[in-house]
Protein backbone atom coordinates (compact mmCIF):
# COMPACT_ATOMS: atom_id res chain seq x y z
CA UNK A 1 0.00 0.00 0.00
CA UNK A 2 2.18 3.11 1.39
CA UNK A 3 5.33 0.92 -0.26
CA UNK A 4 4.40 2.09 -3.56
CA UNK A 5 4.34 5.46 -2.61
CA UNK A 6 7.57 4.98 -1.09
CA UNK A 7 8.98 3.30 -4.37
CA UNK A 8 8.05 6.45 -6.48
CA UNK A 9 9.65 8.40 -4.31
CA UNK A 10 6.49 9.93 -3.48
CA UNK A 11 6.52 9.61 0.31
CA UNK A 12 9.66 9.28 2.08
CA UNK A 13 10.45 6.52 4.43
CA UNK A 14 8.31 6.97 7.67
CA UNK A 15 9.96 7.10 10.90
CA UNK A 16 8.39 6.89 14.07
CA UNK A 17 8.51 7.82 18.01
CA UNK A 18 7.08 5.70 20.36
CA UNK A 19 6.01 7.70 23.88
CA UNK A 20 5.07 5.61 26.86
CA UNK A 21 2.88 7.82 29.01
CA UNK A 22 2.76 5.37 32.17
CA UNK A 23 1.32 1.80 31.18
CA UNK A 24 2.03 -1.65 32.57
CA UNK A 25 4.20 -1.86 29.46
CA UNK A 26 2.47 -4.86 28.13
CA UNK A 27 1.59 -2.35 24.93
CA UNK A 28 5.21 -1.19 24.96
CA UNK A 29 6.17 -4.96 24.89
CA UNK A 30 3.90 -5.33 21.70
CA UNK A 31 5.13 -2.12 20.36
CA UNK A 32 8.70 -3.43 20.52
CA UNK A 33 7.53 -7.01 18.99
CA UNK A 34 6.86 -5.16 15.77
CA UNK A 35 10.55 -4.43 15.34
CA UNK A 36 11.79 -7.94 16.22
CA UNK A 37 12.27 -10.43 13.14
CA UNK A 38 8.41 -12.09 13.28
CA UNK A 39 7.11 -9.37 12.48
CA UNK A 40 9.98 -6.74 10.87
CA UNK A 41 8.59 -3.58 10.68
CA UNK A 42 11.36 -2.04 9.69
CA UNK A 43 10.84 -4.19 5.75
CA UNK A 44 8.65 -1.12 4.99
CA UNK A 45 11.10 1.35 5.74
CA UNK A 46 9.88 2.31 8.83
CA UNK A 47 12.54 3.28 11.32
CA UNK A 48 12.23 4.17 15.26
CA UNK A 49 13.50 7.16 16.22
CA UNK A 50 14.58 9.33 19.73
CA UNK A 51 13.99 12.19 18.32
CA UNK A 52 10.31 14.09 17.67
CA UNK A 53 11.88 16.32 15.22
CA UNK A 54 13.20 13.75 12.80
CA UNK A 55 9.49 11.45 13.18
CA UNK A 56 6.73 11.44 11.03
CA UNK A 57 4.03 8.91 13.44
CA UNK A 58 3.83 9.26 17.25
CA UNK A 59 3.08 6.07 18.82
CA UNK A 60 1.82 6.30 22.18
CA UNK A 61 0.57 4.18 24.85
CA UNK A 62 -0.41 4.06 28.45
CA UNK A 63 -2.95 6.56 30.70
CA UNK A 64 -2.36 10.47 30.17
CA UNK A 65 -2.00 12.39 33.35
CA UNK A 66 -1.39 15.41 34.96
CA UNK A 67 2.60 15.40 34.92
CA UNK A 68 3.24 13.72 31.98
CA UNK A 69 0.52 15.61 29.50
CA UNK A 70 2.85 18.63 29.54
CA UNK A 71 5.80 16.73 27.96
CA UNK A 72 3.19 14.75 24.81
CA UNK A 73 2.07 17.97 24.26
CA UNK A 74 5.90 19.05 23.81
CA UNK A 75 6.84 15.74 21.93
CA UNK A 76 3.64 16.40 19.77
CA UNK A 77 4.42 20.06 19.20
CA UNK A 78 8.21 19.37 18.12
CA UNK A 79 7.46 16.97 15.16
CA UNK A 80 7.46 18.76 12.06
CA UNK A 81 4.06 18.66 9.71
CA UNK A 82 2.19 16.96 8.46
CA UNK A 83 2.11 14.25 11.30
CA UNK A 84 0.08 11.68 12.47
CA UNK A 85 -0.84 10.20 16.23
CA UNK A 86 -2.00 6.47 17.04
CA UNK A 87 -3.31 6.14 20.39
CA UNK A 88 -2.60 2.53 21.56
CA UNK A 89 -4.15 -0.25 24.07
CA UNK A 90 -7.52 0.66 26.05
CA UNK A 91 -5.37 2.94 27.89
CA UNK A 92 -4.04 4.85 25.51
CA UNK A 93 -7.84 5.38 23.83
CA UNK A 94 -9.89 6.08 27.36
CA UNK A 95 -7.36 5.89 30.30
CA UNK A 96 -8.17 2.11 30.71
CA UNK A 97 -9.11 0.68 34.00
CA UNK A 98 -7.27 3.76 35.57
CA UNK A 99 -9.82 6.29 33.72
CA UNK A 100 -11.27 6.71 37.38
CA UNK A 101 -8.18 7.19 39.25
CA UNK A 102 -7.54 11.38 40.86
CA UNK A 103 -4.78 11.83 38.46
CA UNK A 104 -5.23 10.34 35.23
CA UNK A 105 -6.49 12.76 32.32
CA UNK A 106 -8.37 10.12 30.13
CA UNK A 107 -7.07 9.24 26.86
CA UNK A 108 -4.10 10.59 24.45
CA UNK A 109 -6.97 12.48 22.82
CA UNK A 110 -7.09 14.66 25.79
CA UNK A 111 -4.50 16.48 24.85
CA UNK A 112 -2.93 15.84 21.36
CA UNK A 113 -5.06 15.48 18.07
CA UNK A 114 -5.65 11.29 17.34
CA UNK A 115 -5.18 10.21 13.72
CA UNK A 116 -5.67 6.18 14.32
CA UNK A 117 -7.12 3.91 17.53
CA UNK A 118 -5.50 0.91 18.36
CA UNK A 119 -7.31 -0.64 20.71
CA UNK A 120 -6.31 -4.20 22.91
CA UNK A 121 -5.29 -4.59 25.93
CA UNK A 122 -2.82 -5.13 24.97
CA UNK A 123 -2.76 -4.73 21.47
CA UNK A 124 -1.66 -7.15 19.40
CA UNK A 125 1.48 -6.41 16.83
CA UNK A 126 -0.55 -6.70 13.87
CA UNK A 127 -3.12 -3.91 14.93
CA UNK A 128 0.11 -1.60 15.52
CA UNK A 129 1.07 -2.37 12.23
CA UNK A 130 -2.24 -1.65 10.85
CA UNK A 131 -2.50 1.49 12.79
CA UNK A 132 0.94 2.83 11.45
CA UNK A 133 -0.75 1.90 7.91
CA UNK A 134 -3.80 4.03 8.45
CA UNK A 135 -1.59 6.72 10.03
CA UNK A 136 0.77 6.61 7.03
CA UNK A 137 -2.73 7.06 5.07
CA UNK A 138 -3.88 9.94 7.21
CA UNK A 139 -0.36 11.67 6.55
CA UNK A 140 -0.69 11.02 2.60
CA UNK A 141 -4.52 13.03 3.30
CA UNK A 142 -2.24 15.56 4.95
CA UNK A 143 0.31 16.00 2.04
CA UNK A 144 -2.42 15.64 -0.75
CA UNK A 145 -1.26 13.12 -2.24
CA UNK A 146 -4.64 11.23 -2.59
CA UNK A 147 -7.24 11.80 -5.04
Amino acid sequence: MFTDLINKGRLKSPWIMHFDCGSCNGCDIEVLACLTPMYDIERFGIVNVGNPKHADVLLVTGTVNHRNKHVLKNLYDQMPDPKAVIAIGACGLSGGIFREAYNVVGGVDKVIPVDVYVPGCPARPEAIIDGVVKALEAVKVKLGLTA
